[in-house]
């Protein structure tokens, strides 16, 4: 009775808009299978479970049963249990890499007859539950070396075990929760730096052929020079309150660099490369001195990010060159331009902006797309369905499911918010960090914005195991809302 009485209450306290969200999702997701999938030309049914879009079907409803019964759980269990799921899926993520099955050259699928299924799918949750934990603990203190690097080890752990299964794209998704390693009060240094990474390894290997101007100095290692220069002198202003020291340093690393440049341009030519890494150096060993002098640690730690810039951007190419596998720097090359590729690496992209361009404002209509009939998109009904929802309804179904994606994050943060407990909160922002990477990451591939790296749109793409798994994602953070108020009492 008293289970009964406490089911009851957990419904009454759904969040309905998220799972109107969620049911959205799922039809528009299924409507995009169908005009991906469908084949004029096979005349089948698209509710047979011969197609891809009958058995999305299956996928679907088994995805709701799961839900309800993720609901009907008492959530109590995610907490007790969170180190045993996490601990589960790091061995089931293990003994992939040894998998015999190679699917598209990647050993994340495990094949049990006519079933697959990709644990790193379902690790996920589970990566999501032990952070939670972890960091609901009392003496828990994230600016604390300790534990931050014990909660890294959480992330990195799953990522390296996937990582080794060859399939690089789904690790990277682990990334995304940093976001709520932020949210959660790390400092704001840690995502700079990383934006400063991306700037570097950007423009380093984009501009890492044309030369400036009349000399022999290339633009991208000039540009990234200055840029570590200029980056570590201010953040000798805002992290030490130092700002007239701060702008005397920036003056003269930016005065030399413009003497070297007129002197190159006006008396020798010569790459002031050389007199640019002169220039950091003094800077990292001014910045060293003065950590001993002034007895303050932010300056060792500017210094440090100085020196990892300039080992980063030296590495950069190194690893592009070296460490990459050929397609995954072909795509590389064509997403910032180098190469063109239009037969390789850069048809998918290329086919998609096609099948997204012709279909207008308000799109060909349901089945109707003829770059998607073709066959012209490659995994057009997986990785890139979006452009199915970009030829099918044109702009207007484009942008409202991505309307949709916005409300639900929108949603996701409120939900958050809300928790009482830590537990629930961190959770939370790990949900919505996963769908926000996802959804920016696909619908950027797919529009030729980031690389291609073939992670699903979650609720759209085709199979079992990328819903599944934003399922129980989704429902596990829907149970822990649902019975905040228990939990606050």
């Amino acid at each position: 009775m008293k289970r009964e009485e406490e089911n009851k209450g957990v419904l009454r306290s759904l969040d309905y808009w998220t799972i109107l969200i969620y049911l959205m999702l799922l039809a528009f997701g299924w409507l995009s299978v169908c005009g991906a999938s469908y084949d004029y030309s096979a005349n089948t049914d698209i509710f047979s479970l011969d197609t891809r879009s009958g058995m999305q079907i299956v996928w679907i409803g088994t995805s709701l049963v799961l839900a309800l019964f993720i609901l009907l759980l008492d959530d109590r269990y995610f907490d007790m249990f969170a180190y045993v799921f996490f601990g589960f899926m790091l061995l089931l993520l293990f003994a992939t890499i040894f998998n015999p099955h190679s699917i598209k050259g990647s050993r994340s699928w495990l094949v049990m007859g006519p079933v697959r299924l990709q644990p790193a799918e379902f690790a996920k949750f589970a990566t999501a539950l032990v952070l939670a934990k972890f960091m609901s603990r009392r003496d828990y203190d994230i600016h604390r070396w300790r534990d931050f690097l014990q909660t890294l080890a959480f992330i990195f752990a799953p990522m390296l075990f996937i990582v080794l299964q060859r399939e690089t794209g789904s690790a990277l998704v682990y990334l995304s929760f940093f976001l709520m390693l932020y949210r959660e009060g790390m400092t704001g240094s840690v995502l700079f730096t990383a934006l400063a990474a991306v700037f570097y390894f950007v423009v380093g290997i984009r501009f890492s052929e044309p030369l400036l101007l009349d000399t022999p100095t290339h633009i991208g290692r000039f540009v990234v020079l200055l840029a570590i220069q200029v980056f570590s002198t201010v953040m000798v202003g805002v992290y030490l309150r130092n700002w007239r020291e701060a702008l005397w340093a920036l003056a003269a690393c930016v005065g030399l660099t413009l003497v070297s440049l007129a002197f190159a341009l006006y008396v020798i030519p010569f790459d002031i490369y050389w007199i640019q890494l002169g220039i950091t150096v003094l800077l990292i060993a001014w910045l060293v001195v003065r950590a001993y002098a002034a007895q303050l640690r932010n300056y060792l730690w500017i210094a440090l990010f100085a020196v990892g810039s300039l080992l980063f951007f030296h590495g950069a190419d190194y690893a592009l060159n070296n460490v990459l596998e050929p397609h995954q720097r072909t795509r590389i090359n064509v997403l910032l331009g180098l190469e063109e590729d239009l037969k390789g690496a850069g048809y998918n992209v290329h086919q998609s902006e096609i099948a997204i361009g012709s279909g207008g404002l308000e799109g060909k209509g349901f089945l109707n797309g003829t770059q998607t009939k073709l066959k012209y998109v490659p995994e057009q009904d997986t990785d890139f369905i979006f452009c199915t929802v970009g030829e099918e309804e044109g702009f207007i179904g484009a942008a409202s499911v991505l309307l949709l994606f916005l409300f639900l994050i929108l949603r996701l943060i409120h939900l958050a918010e809300r928790q009482p407990t830590t537990f629930g909160r961190v959770y939370g922002y790990c949900v919505l960090s996963v769908f926000l990477f996802h959804v920016f990451i696909n619908v950027g591939m797919v529009l030729g914005l980031t690389p291609v790296i073939g992670i699903p749109l979650p609720f759209f793409s085709y199979g079992g195991s990328s819903l599944w798994g934003f399922t129980i994602l989704l429902f596990i953070f829907l149970s822990l809302d649902a019975r905040r108020n228990r939990s606050a009492q």
